[in-house]
């Protein structure tokens, strides 16, 4: 059969119109996604990769279920750069928090990647960070300026541990010893999980990193939790004070995880990938999942977490520069 121009043509915007009705009529399926963490497995924010990557099987995004691949050190560095190499097609994305873009560029003269290098594909989730003690700290100690009264009394044992140098819960802590006039040693560990285990153990006195981190053992009466740094009190421990609300409103963060592809991605795989992100996150599964470990579902369009990122990289550089932090540091 001949096909005549008159045909060709109207056919060729059947196809387009049918495009416009179906974003995602240009992008092919993925057969699975590797979703790259650069955290150890149990942390928090290993918890929002898991449970978002497995619903993502039988969408318009993917086949399968998503698989997670944790690839810990350097402060979560390790697996950006691994996603700046990964293909550009959607097969593989990665899940970081936003102080790996937003903080790291006024701390390292020298990175691996850029936030040129990739693509926001949508914010996964809000944390509010916490400031826990355990043994170490006498059980007198109930508040954030008893721990300072005591940190002060003795410098010897005056830690705290972070996630990691140069990460927010670092930074919290450091502007907390800054702004109080009390030297705090920090002490930076390879995730959350083994710096939790050792203020529960005794061998530190004090930790600042996500307060979903600490529930379990805050329950268990094996920490306690002095503040969160939220604007306002967490929904998960409503007991706790935050920062703000015991004379310390400069510690007031909201920290999230937000999930990236490599740069080159096509329009089409990001709004896939956006859509099979957002619906996972408003599935009762996820949001309970997530509620345990002390964490916000948020959705967003990429352009919202575009805006979220830059304003946190506004916030965090005149902040960074007052501690004084450098790589070399």
């Amino acid at each position: 059969m001949t096909i005549t121009r008159r045909q060709l043509v109207k056919a060729l915007g059947a196809s387009a119109a049918l495009g416009a009705l179906h974003p995602f009529a240009a992008h092919a399926q993925v057969d699975q996604v590797k979703v790259l963490f650069g955290f150890p497995a149990g942390s928090s924010g290993d918890t929002v990769a898991r449970r978002v990557a497995e619903k993502w099987a039988g969408s318009a995004f993917s086949k399968n279920a998503g698989v997670v691949e944790n690839k810990p050190g350097a402060g979560g560095r390790i697996a950006l750069e691994t996603l700046k190499a990964a293909p550009a097609d959607g097969s593989v994305l990665a899940l970081a928090q936003v102080s790996a873009l937003a903080n790291y560029p006024h701390i390292y003269s020298k990175m691996n990647y850029t936030d040129k290098d990739f693509a926001p594909v949508s914010i996964a989730a809000i944390m509010h960070h916490g400031l826990a003690v355990g043994p170490m700290v006498p059980a007198s100690v109930k508040t954030v300026k008893d721990f300072l009264a005591w940190a002060k009394a003795n410098p010897k044992d005056a830690s705290y541990g972070s996630p990691g140098a140069g990460s927010t819960p670092h930074f919290l802590g450091a502007l907390l010893g800054i702004n109080s006039g009390v030297e705090l040693r920090h002490v930076p560990y390879r995730g959350s999980i083994p710096g939790v285990t050792d203020v529960v153990g005794g061998q530190i006195a004090a930790m600042v990193t996500p307060h979903g981190d600490f529930i379990a053992n805050y329950k268990a009466g094996k920490l306690r939790i002095l503040a969160t740094s939220g604007p306002k009190r967490s929904i998960y421990v409503p007991d706790v004070p935050t920062f703000a609300e015991q004379g310390f409103p400069e510690l007031t963060t909201e920290e999230w995880f937000g999930f990236y592809a490599p740069a080159a991605t096509p329009k089409p795989v990001i709004a896939a990938a956006n859509a099979a992100i957002n619906a996972a996150l408003k599935e009762k599964s996820v949001i309970d999942s997530l509620a345990i470990v002390g964490l916000m579902p948020h959705g967003s369009t990429p352009e919202e977490q575009a805006r979220w990122q830059k304003a946190e990289y506004d916030t965090w550089g005149p902040l960074i520069k007052k501690i004084g932090f450098t790589a070399e540091s």
